[in-house]
This record gives C-alpha cells, sequence and structure tokens, in this order.
C-alpha cells in the first residue's frame, strides 16, 4: 500500500492530499530514509513524521486495505512521540 494511503487509512494523518504534501516536503521518513507518497509500506517498517516541533516514530504492525476507524490504532505502534 502507497505510504500516503497508509498514514490517511491509519488515521496518523487525516487526509491523503496532507499526507502526499508532507511526503513531497521531506517531512516524512521510512526506515531512516525520507520517503515518497508513493513508498510500499510494508509490516515492520518505522515511519519518523515531523508534526512542526512535534515528531511522531511509529512502527507499522498491519496493513490493511479498510478498517474501522476504531481500529485505526491497530495498525501501527507508537514507539516514540517526542515532543
Amino acid at each position: 500500500m502507497r505510504l500516503d494511503k497508509y498514514l490517511k487509512i491509519s488515521r496518523i494523518i487525516k487526509r491523503r492530499t496532507v499526507a502526499n504534501e508532507a511526503c513531497d516536503a521531506g517531512r516524512v521518513v521510512v526506515n531512516g530514509k525520507v520517503a515518497r507518497a508513493s513508498y510500499d509500506v510494508k509490516t515492520g517498517d518505522i515511519i519518523e513524521i515531523v508534526f512542526g516541533t512535534r515528531t511522531v516514530k511509529v512502527q507499522v504492525t498491519e496493513v490493511a486495505e479498510t478498517v474501522r476507524k476504531d481500529d485505526a490504532a491497530s495498525l501501527y505502534k507508537i514507539i516514540d512521540s517526542g515532543e
């Protein structure tokens, strides 16, 4: 699954266009490398996203095409939500 779509489905970022813009701006890093929106997300990947002054680091635990809002958080595990 594409990185921008994964960020939207997992509800880490609310809109796919915003996720796409974050990737284009270089604010999303996967496994230590700046990733494009078209990056193919796999289970076990470490995703780091910079939100202004805050950085969120998550590990992908599952990749699913569709998921209910209540279960979206089960797609990833928060490693670090540093301030």
